[in-house]
Formats: C-alpha cells, structure tokens, sequence
C-alpha cells in the first residue's frame, strides 16, 4: 500500500480545521486565571502528554516522561494538572468539542458536482481532526474508558455528530427515522477507516485517503440510488 505521506502537518492543521482554540487545563489550572506564560507551559504540557500517549498509550505513559517531553518540572506539571488522569481528560475534552464542531461545520450536500466538494472538504477536515486527537481517540474507542464518565462524554459527542451526519442524509433523500441509522453507518465508516489509518493497520496518504472516503460517502449514502448531476 503507498505509504502515509501527510502525518507530519495534522496537529496544526487539526486545530485550524475545527478543533477549539484553547484547550482547557486540568483541575489546579481551572481554579486560577493563566497569563499568556502560563497558557503557553500549560499547553506545552498538552503537546507533550499527546506525543507520550501516542508513542507509549494511556497506560505505560508516567507524568515523568511528560515532564521529560515538555522540558520542565515535576512542580511545574503540578500547578497544572492533578496527575496524568487529568491532563487527559483535558486532551479528550478538547478532541470531543472538535468533533462535535465537525458537525456545525457540515452544510447541505447537494447532488451535483458542488455537493460532492463542499463534502469532500468537510471530510478532509475529519480526517485532519482525527489525526491530531488520534492517541486520544484510540484510548476512549479501545473502551480504556467506556465505564467512566469520560467515556459517556466520548460516546456522547459521537452520537451528537452522526445526528448532524443523519440531518443532511435526510434531506438530501427524505429517508425519515432511517436517516439515523445510516448517519451511524457513516461516521462508523469514517471512524473505522481513521482508526485503522492512525493505528498503522493500513497505511495510505492524506489525498488518497479524503479521495476514497469522499466517494463512499457521497455515492454511498448521499445519492445512492443514481449518478451524480453535473453543474450547469
């Protein structure tokens, strides 16, 4: 299979195609106003626990290595996060709420030519956005989580987006109640296809990626049942 080709940009491009603007800190950095430095430690601290989680997963991962990673202190972690817990739930909070804003972003998807862009926009944007949360994603989608509250949250903003995936099925084919389920089916798909990508079980570049995807979401669920019309 060609090799993944886009990895490098994803962070970056994550959070300008969706993800919030600031991530919130953990429980000791809510209870005072940060200045800019403080703001900038504690989000060094979150790039350092993504890479950590990413390289060693939830489990294996020790604040020192975060600390390690970030060039900073034990003291210093502390002002900011209770424990690695924390600074988690922060990483995931902050991947959900870029989820979920995936599906504000989503207009109606008409079908001709311009529909199947402005979807293949919004699916390259998924695909940014779970690239950059991907660690994060992999830990509440393993069920590492399932039984806490954080893993209700996840499921949560799943469901939240494959409502908005649901709402634009069905009015472009007027399915009623079963528009739900394919809106399921669909995130399904994509978050399979992610998931496999991110976990090197497939390995394919970013274009080819948003290319495939975009057509099985569009010929699959979006005009199924004919060709797409062409623009006049």
């Amino acid at each position: 299979m060609p090799s993944n080709r886009g990895g490098g940009r994803n962070a970056t491009r994550g959070r300008a195609a969706g993800g919030s603007a600031t991530v919130r800190g953990g429980l000791p950095a809510q209870e005072r106003e940060l200045r800019v430095q403080g703001r900038k430690t504690m989000q060094r601290l979150l790039d350092a626990g993504r890479s950590v989680f990413e390289k060693q997963g939830f489990h294996a991962a020790r604040v020192d290595d975060i600390v390690k990673a970030a060039k900073t202190s034990h003291g210093t972690f502390y002002l900011y996060f209770a424990n690695k817990e924390d600074l988690f739930k922060a990483l995931a909070l902050d991947a959900m709420a870029a989820m979920e804003n995936l599906g504000t972003q989503l207009g109606p998807i008409t079908p001709d030519d311009k529909g199947r862009e402005t979807l293949r926009d919004w699916v390259g944007n998924f695909v940014d956005i779970y690239a950059a949360h991907a660690s994060v994603i992999r830990a509440w989608t393993d069920r590492e989580f399932a039984a806490r509250d954080l893993g209700r949250r996840a499921r949560d903003s799943l469901l939240e987006l494959s409502g908005a995936l649901s709402q634009r099925i069905d009015e472009a084919r007027a399915l009623g109640d079963q528009s739900l389920i394919e809106g399921v089916a669909c995130l399904s798909m994509l978050e399979r296809f992610n998931y496999f990508q991110q976990s090197h079980q497939i390995r394919f570049t970013r274009e080819e990626t948003i290319d495939a995807l975009t057509r099985a979401v569009f010929e699959g669920f979006f005009v199924p049942d004919g060709r797409p019309t062409k623009r006049r």
